[in-house]
């Protein structure tokens, strides 16, 4: 946990001036928002807010971890990832982690960890992914997917994880982040 206080860095601040919802879809709401610059001049900001999600890291007993294969439509491929989905309107992002690994791969976990948060795309998005390390895990029941949803679960040593990144089997962001949280957190050193 990060105990050093925020630092106030008002001097690059923007500050919006007028703000324009350009579309809103299920999951994406996209922004047009015209800013004061530290210089006091204009610029326009084109952005998505996103109310946030999670992603579980899950350990089986052996230490092997627990990822998902799931074709992504805008890559047109499938991709190996860690359980992961969107926070509901007032729900406990420790609530969604639980919730999301139960429905993506029918476990449950005794354990919970809340190792951080990542952004993903500062440059156009607000998203945040709040990572969970899950332990204990027991099969609870099968897959619950959602409508359209259609998911392998597989297992991978942290090793073969990390080579999976480095020889780019694994591209997904928040996996990557996630291992690397993994890789601190299983090995002790955090």
């Amino acid at each position: 946990m990060n105990t050093r206080p925020p630092e106030n860095h008002a001097h690059l601040a923007e500050t919006t001036i007028e703000s324009s919802q350009v579309f809103r879809g299920k999951l994406l709401d996209v922004r047009l928002d015209r800013v004061r610059l530290p210089d006091a001049s204009e610029a326009t900001r084109e952005y998505v807010k996103h109310q946030g999600a999670v992603v579980v890291i899950p350990v089986l007993d052996g230490g092997e971890l627990l990822f998902e294969r799931q074709f992504r439509y805008p890559l047109g491929r499938a991709m190996i990832e860690f359980p992961a989905g969107k926070i509901d309107p007032g729900e406990l992002v420790e609530t969604t982690a639980r919730r999301e690994l139960l429905e993506e791969t029918g476990f449950v976990a005794e354990e919970w960890r809340h190792l951080g948060v990542m952004h993903p795309c500062v440059g156009y998005s607000d998203e945040r992914i709040e990572i969970f390390l899950a332990r204990g895990l027991a099969r609870q029941s099968g897959q619950n997917l959602d409508h359209g949803e259609f998911i392998d679960v597989l297992t991978l040593t942290l090793e073969e994880a990390v080579a999976a990144v480095r020889d780019g089997e694994i591209t997904d962001a928040k996996t990557i982040t996630a291992l690397f949280w993994a890789e601190k957190a299983l090995l002790s050193q955090w």
